[in-house]
């Protein structure tokens, strides 16, 4: 008898524990991917800040993954969300560089993104906020969010204007809607959230990008956020702290509609940021913390790409855990694809992998390694390649390097090219071939004058990459 109800009890036991399993591995899992703009590495609560307060964010790491080693596909922002849609590393993709308003840039159609991967799987798509994949914004010349797999749309070319408060550049699926009160993030949420209750069959999975503006400039932030830190003296710095807020704020009122509809469970949501933070962090509203790290935004040394990483998937992502394996903004195409059971593109090279091993403990299987190049790096440090615990940084013409071991050395003090030769001369030919197979496979849009911008946004000739390979 007891050891027929010890059996008993151990079969109603796995029984509880199997409808959460059992229902994810049956139903479809819908994604949202939450985006950040500017965010600083070290600029939430979670990542140790010590004044910003990001409560909801918080919340979520602990309910989740968070991600140390996490980063963006560049340092600045169209190539790093061009990589989040295709898998594929900006200058392989097309989007090479941030894209000024009317120029000729832009995410071809040709480029197949998650969202028509996963459309054509029977997901609902949808897209809010910030875009800046083209240049030529609503117009028929190029292709807009819906030509690239969403159903709705809310979004702007580049940044909420007038400012993050009160905007008027907004457009639904095509139509400018005008002034819309209330901060950006707070928007693109509430649109988030109608458009979820408003879909026809709410069976079907959903696919949702919330891509905010903030805190990207110009910064404005309403005045209930920026009370907390009333008692810093510098309006600038309660600007910015308080638009981190607000961010967070969004952020906090997205996740209590997707659990007051019932959606947790079966959803899988990643939060980034598409590049470091904006300017010196001395002065102005450009106030964003790396939490130490070298360089900012438009670098290719860690301020510039490590960004914030968190993960929330009830039942595969254990709560309050950390993961410190590299993972890059391509990979969130992978990772959706093995979820979704979707086959990534063969016909192109996929630069991304999934992310779902580390939910186990387990290292991620890379056949490419993490690459960097940006058009407005430092001349002497352009581009860069992650190997395992090891990066190494190129300057533009590739003709002078640095080597770092980011397990040693995560703020990049110590260049070890001349205490490591061979590592060194490995990681060389490693980034160069890679770099010139990357070149060779986008369109030679980088090669291009930019005759047709302002003269401000022109990349200098001298910007262009070389090919030769002189010794360091």
């Amino acid at each position: 008898m007891t050891k027929f109800l010890s059996t008993w009890l151990a079969v109603f036991s796995l029984a509880l524990c199997w409808p959460t399993t059992h229902s994810s591995a049956q139903q479809p899992v819908n994604f949202i991917v939450f985006l950040a703009d500017d965010l600083g590495w070290g600029d939430l609560g979670c990542y140790g800040h010590a004044r910003i307060k990001t409560p909801n964010l918080d919340r979520f790491a602990s309910e989740g993954m968070r991600l140390t080693q996490c980063y963006s596909a560049c340092s600045v922002c169209s190539p790093s969300r061009s990589a989040i849609l295709t898998g594929r590393t900006p200058y392989r993709n097309g989007v090479w560089r941030w894209i000024p308003e009317g120029s000729r840039y832009h995410l071809r159609t040709s480029e197949i993104t998650i969202a028509k991967l996963l459309k054509q799987k029977g997901y609902d798509t949808c897209h809010t906020g910030k875009w800046h994949l083209n240049g030529l914004f609503n117009s028929a010349d190029q292709p807009q969010p819906n030509e690239h797999g969403f159903d709705h749309w809310l979004a702007t070319q580049n940044n909420a204007g007038p400012n993050h408060l009160n905007p008027t550049n907004f457009v639904r699926k095509g139509q400018a809607v005008g002034r819309i009160e209330g901060p950006s993030s707070t928007i693109c949420v509430d649109e988030a959230v109608r458009w979820l209750h408003s879909r026809k069959d709410t069976s079907r999975p959903f696919y949702l990008n919330v891509w905010t503006h903030e805190p990207h400039l110009p910064i404005e932030t309403a005045a209930e956020f920026m009370q907390p830190y009333a008692d810093l003296s510098d309006p600038d710095l309660r600007q910015h702290h308080g638009n981190v807020t607000q961010m967070d704020a969004a952020f906090g009122k997205l996740m209590r509609a997707i659990n007051q509809m019932g959606l947790r469970d079966n959803t899988f949501i990643i939060f980034t940021a598409d590049n470091g933070p904006e300017g010196t962090g001395e002065k102005g509203r450009t106030r964003g913390s790396t939490g130490g790290l070298r360089g900012r935004k438009r670098f290719t040394h860690e301020g510039g790409i490590r960004v914030a990483g968190l993960v929330r998937w009830p039942g595969h992502v254990q709560p309050g855990t950390q993961a410190d394996q590299p993972v890059i903004g391509s990979d969130i195409f992978s990772t959706i694809c093995e979820i979704a059971k979707i086959t990534p593109p063969a016909d192109r090279v996929i630069d991304g992998a999934s992310i779902t091993p580390i939910f186990g403990g387990q290292p991620i299987p890379r056949t490419i390694p993490l690459y960097w190049r940006n058009h407005l790096a430092p001349e002497s440090s352009t581009v860069a390649l992650r190997d395992g615990d090891w990066k190494i940084i190129g300057s533009n013409d590739l003709s002078s390097f640095e080597l770092y071991n980011l397990r040693d050395d995560q703020h990049e003090t110590q260049d070890l090219s001349a205490k490591f030769p061979d590592k060194f001369s490995q990681l060389k030919q490693q980034l160069i071939a890679h770099d010139q197979s990357v070149l060779a496979d986008g369109p030679d849009w980088w090669k291009a004058n930019d005759t047709d911008l302002p003269e401000k946004d022109r990349v200098k000739k001298k910007a262009q990459p070389k090919r030769k390979n002189k010794k360091s």
